[in-house]
């Protein structure tokens, strides 16, 4: 039986009747003595709100970072991939729900340090380290120290996140982070209430603090769920919410449901429905949309906003082609490509490799 590791946490205040109320996120969980919050790794103890998973993990593994998704971030480098248990939203379409959804302590079988982490990631040869499979915000204490100890490497981080999370950690947690995707899971009040358990302004004031207040570079993932999110009146509406207030930069992924968890009478997303949403994307001012979980070399390839050459091809998530000088520019054109490159793409193994930590010694 794995023990757990609990550190204080800060984001919390007493309430009159002895509970105690978590305040990292909307759900503002009231807790009594020893009750777990709805993300599972954050309860109370004597007296303050606790997380329990410092230092563990559901697992770790390389990863190239397109699967993050991450197209204009490092495209072609190794991340370092890891998550731990439970999650702030309940989706009934999660795609990770062994993980997320998981109330057994057992499933944070693996540990690490902060310092443990940031020496693997460099010595496998990753330029990032990733806070994926469930969200971060809810292991906020672990992830930042990860991230802390991850400069005495240059290594860059990763959030992937529903931005579930109140203003105040909001601001701390990103202010430790390099690049971020986003689930903005669909645009209507009601999906998000009866699908997540949850609320579309949270999301939305996420992303336009990253794009309004931070350097973060972030790119946006939306899941398509035949018969939920995926009419042509709430993509028209979500991607004229994007373009003008996040702008034609940012990178947006459509990405393929199948079917899962609680939502096992969905059918899988076809093609043409990533298609048709990539399109109303691009018409109403999308420069850089993508399509995900399925093989469209088009739909993963990035383009030239300028003059319409393909700069950075895809198959999967290897890089076929690679039409960018030392600064990020169009070899034909010269116009900027938005995102975080250097001089030249990386040659990552396309496909996941587990990482055994009990291979490597603390440091």
């Amino acid at each position: 039986m794995i023990t757990t590791n609990r550190v204080s946490t800060k984001y919390w205040h007493q309430l009159d009747d002895g509970r105690v109320q978590c305040d990292l996120c909307p759900r503002y969980c009231k807790l009594h003595k020893g009750q777990k919050g709805l993300c599972f790794i954050r309860e109370e103890h004597n007296g303050e709100i606790v997380l329990t998973s410092y230092g563990r993990s559901s697992g770790f593994c390389v990863d190239p970072i397109e699967k993050k998704p991450l197209n204009h971030f490092l495209p072609g480098t190794s991340v370092l991939s890891f998550g731990t248990a439970g999650c702030n939203l309940a989706c009934k379409f999660c795609q990770n729900w062994d993980m997320s959804k998981s109330r057994e302590i057992d499933t944070l079988a693996h540990s690490a340090s902060p310092e443990k982490l940031a020496r693997v990631a460099y010595e496998s040869g990753c330029r990032s380290i990733a806070y994926t499979y469930n969200d971060p915000v809810i292991f906020m204490e672990y992830a930042n120290d990860v991230s802390d100890a991850c400069k005495q490497y240059d290594i860059k981080t990763v959030a992937v996140t529903a931005g579930y999370i109140c203003d105040e950690p909001r601001r701390e947690f990103f202010a430790h982070i390099d690049a971020a995707n986003v689930d903005l899971k669909g645009f209507t009040d009601s999906f998000y209430k009866k699908l997540c358990g949850g609320k579309l302004q949270t999301a939305l004031d996420t992303l336009l603090y990253l794009k309004n207040d931070t350097d973060v570079w972030f790119e946006i993932t939306t899941l398509l769920i035949p018969g939920h999110n995926d009419s042509d009146d709430e993509l028209n509406t979500m991607a004229e919410w994007v373009n003008k207030n996040l702008g034609p930069n940012v990178p947006w992924h459509f990405s393929a449901f199948h079917p899962d968890w609680k939502m096992m009478d969905v059918p899988s997303t076809p093609p043409s429905t990533l298609i048709r949403a990539r399109k109303i994307a691009m018409q109403h001012g999308s420069c850089y949309v993508f399509t995900g979980n399925v093989h469209d070399t088009e739909g993963s390839s990035s383009y030239c906003h300028g003059c319409g050459t393909r700069l950075i091809g895809r198959d999967w998530y290897q890089i076929t082609d690679w039409s960018l000088d030392t600064d990020g520019c169009c070899l034909k054109c010269g116009e900027r490509l938005p995102g975080v490159f250097e001089a030249e793409p990386g040659g990552c193994n396309p496909s996941p490799v587990p990482i055994n930590m009990n291979n490597y010694l603390e440091f």
